[in-house]
């Protein structure tokens, strides 16, 4: 049987009196996890989940100044644990993001700046307490009664320690023929870059957080993304041996971009949670954009729904996929979990300028924002004068390259104000049609060229 298998076993056995449907860790029709570790301790982990308060652990190393959709399953899996009742904890890598985890890279990690580490844990502490903030307003009637998340950095625990006694006390308990055994560690060994000792030793650390968090908090899980199993066995495999122990790992699948590849900085793929990187418009549309054949699979992930609900969703979506009714919903959910009520208003506003041409959404949009989605589009600054005419409007924004090319492209119907085709050259410009409420005009040559105009 495996693992899967099992852990639906579970799930049928689940005392209904702390896993109902509405807050639900339903691993028998969610499907969240991808393994566990071990996977021999089945009851033990029933009976755990069973009796909450449990503690559970997820670690996020700050290579970047936000963390990114690839993550936010993670955030998510770590949410339904709080709605049954659990401890949560999120461990912020202040530590061992300057070290680096080398799990499946081809390259070492670029060291980086100590304010720089800082200053990404902070924003990432930021967007981490605003997704809590919004699962409690949007999605938890009776969040009052949740335990609160600890958001913990590990630099607390390792600025003041001694290396003589962390190698002696912790890296005995290691083997170095399990370390290099790694798949992950011979790609990188017989690749022409090698690995470092410091990049070999970053399993040690994440092995000895767990061990702190488990001594202190009695934390018996971690859970990760699958490419995180290496990591997290190392942590096992401390902690039994160090405590006599038992603890459980659990892994989730790695939610890949479009292309197919795993989100990440270096990959050049990457949908941030920080609206300061990724506007809300961006992250909506990712999801807007899934496909059919894995939306009701990313309903299951990525929302707090009903299976039920869910089940009615993707079945009404399939009488009419054109609409993408399980997509909208999705994407609804999602940005209102990152962004807000004001991010995903803000996200639906510019999709209905960009793909219905909707001139009210337009009017209530910034000059940035437009420039945000539309993109490669110029903002030019220009002076309301009366008597202003339509080609006039259209030199002065910089829309063509000559006389000629403007009046050729104007007279085919090929420029257009607010929407709206404009063939005469001549048509005065006029407020409340040309220029919108917002003192904005939105020029468009041909099909994908814009020219944003803020009137002074």
């Amino acid at each position: 049987m495996n693992n899967i298998l099992r852990l639906r076993c579970i799930a049928k056995c689940f005392n209904t009196r702390h896993f109902s449907a509405k807050y639900t860790l339903d691993v028998e029709n969610r499907q969240f996890f991808e393994d566990i570790f071990p996977d021999i301790f089945i009851d033990n982990i029933k009976k755990l989940w069973k009796n909450p308060p449990q503690c559970i652990y997820a670690g996020f190393d700050p290579t970047a100044d936000s963390l990114h959709i690839g993550n936010l399953l993670v955030l998510i899996n770590l949410l339904h644990w709080q709605r049954c009742g659990h401890q949560v904890i999120i461990l912020l890598g202040g530590a061992t993001g300057s070290i680096g985890d080398p799990s499946f890279r081809k390259t070492e990690r670029v060291e980086i700046e100590h304010l720089v580490l800082q200053e990404n844990i902070e924003c990432i502490r930021n967007d981490v307490k605003n997704i809590i903030r919004n699962h409690a307003k949007y999605f938890c009637k009776n969040h009052q009664h949740l335990i609160p998340i600890k958001i913990l950095n590990n630099i607390e625990w390792y600025k003041d320690m001694n290396l003589i006694s962390f190698i002696k006390d912790i890296g005995k308990y290691f083997r170095m023929g399990t370390m290099l055994g790694r798949s992950s560690v011979r790609s990188r060994l017989e690749s022409t870059t090698g690995m470092s000792f410091t990049e070999f030793s970053y399993p040690l650390f994440q092995a000895y957080d767990w061990l702190y968090l488990h001594s202190k908090y009695n934390c018996l899980f971690q859970v990760g993304g699958q490419d995180q199993m290496g990591n997290i066995v190392s942590g096992y495999d401390l902690i039994t041996k160090y405590t006599k122990n038992q603890v459980y790992g659990l892994t989730l699948p790695l939610i890949t971009a479009q292309d197919g590849l795993k989100f990440g900085k270096s990959t050049g793929n990457v949908v941030w949670l920080s609206p300061t990187k990724s506007s809300s418009f961006q992250l909506y549309q990712y999801f807007i954009r899934i496909e059919d054949a894995v939306v009701e699979k990313f309903l299951y992930f990525f929302t707090f729904l009903s299976v039920y609900n869910i089940k009615q969703i993707v079945q009404e979506h399939f009488k009419r996929p054109e609409l993408r009714l399980a997509q909208k919903i999705l994407a609804e959910k999602v940005t209102i979990l990152v962004h807000g009520e004001e991010g995903l208003l803000a996200a639906k506003r510019a999709s209905a300028v960009l793909y219905d041409n909707s001139i009210d959404s337009l009017a209530k949009m910034q000059a940035d924002d437009l420039v945000q989605i539309l993109d490669g589009a110029t903002v030019v600054e220009l002076l309301s004068e009366p008597g202003i005419s339509v080609y006039d409007l259209a030199m002065k924004a910089n829309c063509f390259k000559t006389d000629h090319d403007a009046r050729r492209i104007i007279a085919a119907g090929g420029f257009s104000i607010n929407y709206q085709k404009i063939t005469n050259l001549a048509e005065l410009i006029v407020p409340g049609i040309h220029i919108l409420s917002n003192n904005i005009s939105l020029l468009r040559v041909g099909k994908k060229t814009y020219h944003v105009v803020r009137w002074l």
